[in-house]
């Protein structure tokens, strides 16, 4: 009978939704072991398939969070197509739901390719991500070539079976029907996914009547016209109204008790960073991580095989592999109560994304970047690009370069803004106190680390609360001939850390025209650290000395103009020298 509701409320919804189809999951290891009715009701399915959508379940509905390798879950997939085929369901539909949303999100590796091999999967949906309440906030994104919708809450489960016993009373049902929460979510999204989650159909009458009295009332007191796509035809037309859903936003799985429930025993969470070195690129990054392994308590993630210290997971393709990837940099903690991981990626600063990235995945995290002239770290990366045989930094003066005009995209505009972007200091700065208190960030000078490397770390220790104090002072020496500093190790022998690239300085034309493009810029820093409470670094001081006299120049230039001097005399006075 129970079977035969759902047909004729299918046939009903139909008149109410165009296209209307009840999408039935399966798990086969439970076909006819039920009662006789529910077994009866097994054989009315099976002879009336083509009427409904399928999908696969879990052969056994176990929770693929629980098996740490493909095979396991390839086999029991393989079980439950091998019953499809045997009963004649379809399996070509793209769309697959795991039990409990166990390894959907947090995203399951090895399910998302076992999806892919046995079935096909292209389209799956939870209602994890993220774990919002009311569940109408919550979004979509794609992960390893497969669309995850967001899954709306009917507040139908398996232990709501019957009208009567619906939590709170059959009124709080009726409530959410009749321009309530689930009226709400209709209203709200332009795309809506219900699972009622009640097992074989038995007593799902409950269901039955939520969605047909949910149509009504949607028909009676909106205009609103309901339609039902496909899975795939559905993922496509969502991602096509939120492209902007389409990157995922991964977030710290044990922040969440839901998230823990569904997440492997096998991890864990103390394989994320305590702390970063964002950058910017060629300020002195690469000598304050050495610095840091030094200390006994602080150790870095693994190197990678493409980026060498760097992960760059937070702002790049590498960003969409996951945080199972990106834990797998970094070791298990031997006491995570002092030991202190943390990643140094240096392209993060100036980045769009990797402050937003960050704060969703390891919110407490502390931030460090190091500042220096930016037109002295402009340069060094000109020169770093000759270094490495930059076909467009060879051919063109470093002039050529940060001064070129505006025009279509080209390698010497990518060059221009991989030399003066990240120099925006306050701008990056801004984006990262955006999703970061000021408290978890530290500013370094980098010409102070150059010069005085100890009393920074001292600094940076007292920062990080590192229980162990190291002393930089006495394992730090400077040699003149390399001209950057030293660890001091076993046998009075010394370890450098410096790179010891040199180049020619830089010429006055290319000096005198960063001076300007950057004096903006520069002010804007020296509001924000005053803001913060953070000294200025001494070459921002001798900057804004210069801004100082430059404003002086053109007032006095105002006034002398005011008062009818000659251009010429205006040179001469305001700037000594030979007459025009």
């Amino acid at each position: 009978m129970d079977v035969k509701a759902l047909l004729e409320t299918q046939s009903l919804l139909r008149t109410m939704v165009a296209n209307f189809t009840f999408n039935l999951g399966f798990s086969g290891k439970f076909y006819h072991t039920g009662t006789v009715e529910e077994d009866e009701g097994d054989d009315l399915l099976l002879a009336s398939v083509d009427e409904f959508w399928w999908f696969p379940h879990m052969w056994s509905h176990m929770q693929p969070h629980l098996f740490h390798n493909e095979s396991s879950l390839v086999e029991q997939m393989l079980l439950n197509k091998e019953f499809a085929l045997e009963h004649g369901i379809p399996t070509a539909l793209g769309y697959a739901v795991a039990p409990h949303h166990s390894g959907v999100y947090p995203v399951h590796l090895q399910l998302y390719e076992a999806w892919k091999k046995i079935w096909g999967i292209k389209v799956t949906s939870t209602e994890e991500y993220p774990h919002l309440k009311p569940a109408r906030y919550r979004r979509g994104f794609i992960h390893n070539g497969i669309m995850v919708l967001p899954r709306q809450t009917c507040g139908l489960f398996t232990h709501t079976i019957f009208y009567k016993e619906y939590p709170g009373g059959p009124q709080e049902l009726d409530k959410s029907i009749q321009g309530g929460e689930l009226f709400l979510t209709i209203l709200l999204n332009p795309i809506s996914i219900f699972m009622t989650h009640l097992s074989n159909y038995g007593n799902d009458r409950l269901g039955l009547y939520t969605f047909v009295n949910l149509a009504n009332f949607v028909q009676s007191w909106t205009n609103l016209r309901l339609h039902t796509l496909p899975p795939v035809q559905l993922a496509h037309k969502y991602f096509e109204l939120f492209p902007e859903q389409r990157d995922p936003v991964w977030q710290n799985p044990c922040d969440d008790r839901r998230h823990r429930d569904i997440w492997s025993r096998d991890k864990t969470c103390d394989r994320l960073p305590n702390f970063f070195v964002i950058g910017p690129q060629k300020t002195g990054t690469t000598a304050l991580y050495l610095f840091l392994l030094m200390h006994p308590s602080i150790a870095s993630n693994l190197p990678s095989p493409r980026t060498f210290e760097e992960v760059q997971f937070f702002n790049g393709n590498n960003y969409h592999k996951g945080i199972d990837w990106y834990m797998d940099f970094f070791p298990t903690p031997a006491n995570i109560t002092s030991n202190f991981l943390f990643e140094k990626s240096a392209t993060y600063f100036h980045s769009e994304e990797a402050p937003k990235r960050a704060a969703a995945l390891v919110p407490k995290a502390k931030v460090i970047t190091i500042l220096i002239d930016p037109s002295e770290r402009a340069y060094s990366w000109y020169q770093h690009q000759r270094s490495h045989q930059d076909p467009t930094a060879l051919k063109f003066s470093f002039y050529e370069v940060i001064s070129a005009g505006s025009g279509p995209p080209s390698d010497l505009h990518t060059l221009q803004k991989r030399c003066l972007i990240p120099g925006w200091y306050a701008t990056h700065i801004e984006r990262w106190l955006a999703y970061f208190p000021a408290s978890q960030l530290l500013i370094i000078d980098g010409q102070q680390l150059r010069s005085d490397p100890a009393t920074v770390m001292d600094g940076t220790q007292r920062f990080l609360g590192v229980p162990t104090h190291y002393n930089y002072s006495e394992v730090l020496t400077f040699d003149p001939q390399k001209g950057f500093w030293c660890q001091l190790i076993d046998g009075g022998k010394t370890k450098c850390l410096g790179k010891g690239r040199k180049y020619p300085p830089m010429d006055l034309e290319s000096k005198s025209f960063l001076s300007s493009y950057y004096r903006d810029h520069n002010v804007q820093l020296s509001k924000l650290l005053h803001r913060l409470g953070q000294p200025l670094p001494s070459w921002l001081r001798q900057e804004l000395q210069k801004t100082t006299q430059h404003n002086g120049l053109q007032e006095l230039w105002l006034k002398i103009a005011a008062r009818g001097f000659s251009e010429c005399t205006v040179y001469r006075d305001v700037i000594p020298g030979p007459p025009i």
